[in-house]
């Protein structure tokens, strides 16, 4: 039976060059599944017919993308760098930048068994103690991310961390200004007060970007095997990374909302006042 190739991922294609490129890393045929619930790069985990690997596969999303939002090199060149440090990430196998593989550049990567819990209710069957320690080991872990020195890991040119916040909040009112529908009071008075009061930010660390506990994987022993989605990931200041996660730890009261939390799972932590 010839394997199912999901969208974006030719099994054949791919099979052909992983030979070519890491010669007895697959035995016998390939299969794949799309991981759904990203957000952006698409996610496959793939393994052979038999059973004996298994591994992940990113590529951009299907269709005309910016390539400066979806850099498969980039994401391979920071858990590359990462991997032999306290930082948890899967290890990186192979990049390919060839387009007439897939279709569009991609990476490989070993697949790490863990859970990545998006709501409160996913959290609930772990149990108040144990919740409080995944979150725990969330905050724990951005600690050591953020202990990396860019220059002794090959990453001090991954950003221009001069001016980062300056250019994070130019970028959000340019968002805000292109998808503006209706009026929101006060949201133009905020974003003016924020270019005001931009604080003078620490020393410059490898960012995450968008670090929370759904793109963590969580083992059994509630430890965080893995931190994915390194996208957005840059130099700049640390406290960005501090101040979403607790964004998203946080019971932000907003009906409707289309920000997923965990704050309301017994045990969870709560963010100081």
């Amino acid at each position: 039976m010839s394997p199912v190739h999901p969208p974006g991922l030719d099994l054949d294609r791919l099979r052909a060059h992983l030979d070519r490129e890491r010669p007895g890393l697959v035995n016998g045929p390939l299969e794949a599944r799309l991981i759904e619930g990203g957000r952006s790069n698409l996610t496959y985990v793939v393994t052979d017919t038999d059973g004996t690997g298994r591994w992940v596969v990113r590529r951009p999303p299907l269709g005309h993308v910016l390539a400066t939002a979806h850099d498969m090199k980039r994401e391979h060149r920071v858990i590359s760098a990462l991997h032999p440090t306290a930082v948890p990430v899967p290890e990186p196998l192979l990049l390919c930048e060839d387009d007439s593989v897939i279709g569009s550049p991609f990476y490989v990567m070993e697949y790490v068994e863990g859970t990545p819990f998006r709501t409160a209710e996913q959290l609930a069957p772990l149990g108040a103690e144990r919740t409080r320690e995944a979150v725990l080991a969330l905050v724990d872990t951005l600690v050591e991310l953020h202990a990396v020195d860019p220059e002794a890991v090959g990453l001090g040119d991954f950003g221009r961390p001069e001016g980062f916040l300056d250019r994070q909040l130019r970028r959000w009112g340019k968002q805000l200004d292109a998808s503006r529908n209706r009026e929101l009071p006060g949201i133009d008075e905020l974003h003016a007060a924020l270019g005001r009061a931009l604080p003078v930010s620490p020393a410059p660390t490898v960012v995450h970007g968008d670090y929370r506990l759904d793109n963590v994987l969580i083992g059994p022993d509630d430890r965080i095997n893995a931190v994915l989605d390194w996208e957005m990931s840059t130099l700049g200041d640390p406290l960005t990374d501090l101040g979403l996660l607790v964004m998203y730890s946080s019971d932000l009261g907003l009906p409707k909302s289309p920000v997923s939390t965990t704050s309301g799972a017994a045990g969870h932590p709560s963010p100081p006042s």
